[in-house]
């Protein structure tokens, strides 16, 4: 039987990561070979023409598991029976702004996009926030839209999880493929803590770990740390442009393993409502490592956690309860 088409929201679409995100989409990346889509792009009023653009590549790709495209400007229509939201869209920081202004404009763009989500969207709705600052305005999403499940709003730190789990492949010149359990603590920002300490690499006398592999912990604590930290930043000095076609590919992966699960004695990092596991204060968003079967995550639960990794847990999430401050203070 063919299943029934999923509608599949992305904001922010005719950005770059938008369009390096629909084809992906459309080609079945996200949600399997066999599952039907039609995408609902959202973008601003200046960029309409653009986004009409993607709209007729879309057409001109020819995509046979594409079963429609709407391209709008208006949120309702972009939410109507959606249930999978990619939130791509939202106010970059330019140069000179401070970190309030920031927030101020992210906080209203993710207020009215989230009553537009609530009131619209398929019951169910799995959302996924990847602009920044992420956590937060997945936070706030959450907020102002009560009637979604606080376990149906996300955030993505899935790129920061790959960007690990390719700097291990690279350091031990092994298949990325081969390398599991990485993990991302906090906020998608530069204070996150990449965590090799359960992570571990299939070899032919069966799995081992990475810091045994690597041999050089001054590296895994300090180097490599940076490296993930930094990495967007790098990016947009090498490209002067930011991370697209990474981005959009772990927003897959994000939703994929969501959806479809993630493989037997493997975890994934996201962004997601704390209950207070690991001592994170509860009613962050931050990145844990979990689990997901049946279309819900859960929280990996009982990894010891060491003196120097206690901290840099704890650091990020000082962040993330400043971060959450500054966000409630734009709405008063």
């Amino acid at each position: 039987m063919a299943k029934d088409p999923v509608r599949v929201l992305v904001t922010g679409a005719a950005g770059q990561i938008g369009y390096a995100l629909v084809p992906m989409i459309a080609r079945g990346v996200m949600l399997g070979a066999d599952q039907p889509v039609i995408l609902h792009m959202l973008d601003i009023p200046p960029a309409a023409e653009a986004l009409n653009g993607v709209k007729m590549e879309l057409v001109d790709a020819a995509f046979p598991l594409l079963k429609g495209v709407v391209a709008t400007t208006d949120a309702v229509e972009a939410c109507t029976g959606v249930n999978v939201a990619v939130m791509v869209g939202g106010f970059p920081r330019k140069e000179g702004m401070e970190r309030k202004d920031v927030m101020s404009k992210n906080v209203s763009i993710y207020k009215s996009q989230a009553s537009a989500l609530e009131k619209h969207a398929a019951p169910n709705c799995k959302v996924l926030v990847v602009a920044n600052p992420a956590n937060t305005n997945a936070l706030i999403l959450k907020e102002f839209a009560p009637s979604i499940p606080e376990k149906n709003i996300t955030c993505l730190t899935r790129l920061d999880h790959n960007r690990a789990l390719g700097q291990v492949s690279e350091r031990l010149s092994v298949q990325v493929s081969d390398v599991k359990n990485v993990i991302i603590w906090g906020n998608h920002s530069s204070t996150q803590y990449p965590d090799v300490n359960h992570a571990t690499v299939k070899t032919p006398a069966g799995d081992k770990p990475v810091r045994e592999l690597v041999a050089d912990d001054a590296w895994l604590n300090g180097e490599f740390i940076a490296t993930v930290q930094q990495r967007g930043a790098a990016i947009i000095k090498a490209r002067k442009l930011s991370s697209a076609l990474s981005a959009a590919s772990s927003a897959c992966d994000h939703i994929r393993d969501w959806v479809l699960g993630t493989p037997e004695g493997t975890f994934v990092s996201m962004g997601v409502y704390s209950d207070g596991s690991y001592n994170i204060p509860a009613g962050l968003i931050y990145s844990f490592p979990v689990t997901c079967k049946n279309g819900e995550w859960s929280i990996v639960q009982g990894l010891p956690i060491d003196e120097f990794s206690r901290k840099k847990l704890d650091l990020t999430a000082e962040e993330l309860s400043e971060e959450k401050a500054l966000a409630y203070s734009c709405l008063n």
